[in-house]
């Protein structure tokens, strides 16, 4: 089965001659942004409703001191970070919708579940786009709008979950025409199966570039 899974990883990297990892680029500042997805307790912080599915993957990555090291450093060389958070819930807001679904109950509006995790709060200067709904946070949002206001197409993806809200996001940037990276490390998921699907077979497929945390941190300093 693992040796399955390496050929498919590797036809389609194969298959894709622009996929890359850990390619030497130069980040511009001036045209490069931290996407940060979806920071919320509810994913992040001891007690909320998705961190016991989520810390496995937190914990093997070292996630959070990843997305904090990441935003930091990003904030330090003047590149924007921007805030992609997903719908808060209210009670009854998808009443009456003909396809609901997703994450109804969590991120309540208004709520600690709602707020960004202690160590990836926002600061002066930094950008928060409108709620997403679904997985994208492109879709129906300004977030498009946002980076072409301040002349950004590179874009860098870190924050929550790797397999959907970030994969999502990824996938539109490329298709808007966004240089895109994949951070490996600054992610969470569900389970290690879902992070690994995600790093290791679709990220060097939809982005231009795949690195660590440290990896992107070097290429700025």
């Amino acid at each position: 089965m693992l040796k399955r899974t390496y050929l498919i990883a590797l036809s389609l990297c194969l298959l894709n001659p622009y996929a890359a990892h850990g390619e030497d680029y130069d980040y511009d500042p001036e045209r490069t942004a931290i996407l940060l997805v979806d920071p919320y307790n509810d994913f992040l912080s001891e007690g909320g409703l998705l961190y016991d599915r989520s810390r496995e993957t937190l914990e093997a990555n070292n996630a959070i001191e990843n997305m904090k090291n990441l935003i930091t450093a990003a904030r330090a060389a003047g590149i924007k970070v921007i805030y992609v958070p997903h719908h808060q819930s209210r009670e009854g807001d998808k009443i009456g919708w003909k396809f609901g679904r997703g994450t109804g109950g969590v991120f309540k509006a208004g709520t600690w579940a709602a707020e960004y995790h202690p160590d990836l709060q926002m600061q002066p200067g930094d950008i928060e786009a409108r709620q997403h709904w679904q997985s994208s946070g492109f879709a129906n949002t300004d977030l498009d709008f946002l980076l072409k206001q301040h002349d950004i197409d590179h874009v860098i993806l870190a924050g929550m979950r790797a397999n959907t809200c970030i994969e999502s996001t990824a996938r539109y940037a490329v298709e808007l025409g966004y240089h895109t990276t994949m951070v490996t490390d600054a992610v969470g998921a569900f389970n290690m199966r879902e992070m690994t699907a995600a790093i290791e077979i679709d990220y060097p497929v939809i982005s231009h570039n795949v690195l660590t945390t440290q990896e992107f941190v070097d290429s700025i300093n």
